[in-house]
């Protein structure tokens, strides 16, 4: 890892500070294009780290992974292709619940993820208050930092730097209730060994197909009697609750992981 090109993906939801952020650390060792085959645009440079160089790739604002739109598409397709050596997430401290719905479904791609919160200020009577701390139990936290000031910027590279090297620290299945995250398990265990052979963390695999995700169901190129079984597993999943379909018991499920956080 030390003598080799090192990428990290920021990523956030729009109006984050994350542009602010990549042109803080890069400045003008940066340059704009398109991603491949679609117009969303890609930002790409290098940051220093003592005698390093960083590549910083500033991916699209997007609130979910979901395949609702190319930005979704482009930033999903970037973490597992591409696989950078970490992902830093910007959160708008001030906005965490949110923001941290994107980061639980980072969390899912089980990849070396710093959680960065960007110390927005706000004012008050009072004056001006900093806003953001280092939030417990969601991957491997570090704030506050301020993106327009820099304060902070060379200690979240650094963390990022040791993150890559300490790769994966979280659980994941601590992200469900009880239920959901039995009903991933008993499908993770139908098709881990699809998801490896198609090249997907097999855990994020698992609740995409789960959600109803077409893009990871075509990847994983299931036999129909694998798909059968899933779906049977699906169908006792939406009839445990009157909440409606799978999407929505799972976005509650993972709203209750952060409002634990």
């Amino acid at each position: 890892m030390s003598e080799q090109e090192m990428t990290i993906g920021f990523i956030g939801n729009p109006n984050c500070g994350k542009t602010t952020l990549f042109n803080a650390l890069t400045g003008s060792n940066q340059y704009v294009g398109n991603w491949p085959g679609v117009t969303v645009e890609k930002k790409e440079g290098t940051a220093r780290l003592g005698d390093r160089e960083l590549t910083v790739v500033d991916l699209p604002g997007i609130y979910s992974l979901s395949p609702y739109s190319m930005e979704e598409i482009v930033a999903r397709d970037f973490i597992i292709g591409e696989g950078p050596d970490a992902i830093l997430n910007i959160v708008d401290a001030t906005n965490l619940e949110r923001n941290l719905y994107l980061t639980v479904q980072l969390l899912e791609l089980e990849r070396p993820l710093v959680l960065a919160l960007n110390l927005w200020t706000r004012w008050s009577p009072g004056g001006i208050h900093r806003c953001g701390a280092p939030l417990p139990a969601a991957g491997r936290p570090r704030g506050p930092h301020h993106a327009k000031t820099g304060h902070g910027l060379d200690e979240l590279l650094q963390v990022a730097h040791r993150q890559m090297h300490l790769g994966y620290t979280f659980e994941p299945d601590d992200l469900y209730d009880s239920f959901t995250h039995d009903i991933h398990h008993r499908m993770g265990e139908l098709l881990h060994d699809y998801a490896y052979a198609a090249h997907l963390p097999a855990h994020w695999a698992a609740i995409k197909l789960l959600e109803g995700d077409k893009l990871v169901e075509e990847a994983l190129h299931l036999p129909r009697e694998v798909q059968e079984e899933l779906q049977g597993i699906i169908a006792e999943y939406e009839g445990s609750s009157d909440l409606g379909d799978r999407e929505t018991l799972i976005a509650d499920s993972r709203y209750q992981y952060i409002e634990r956080v």
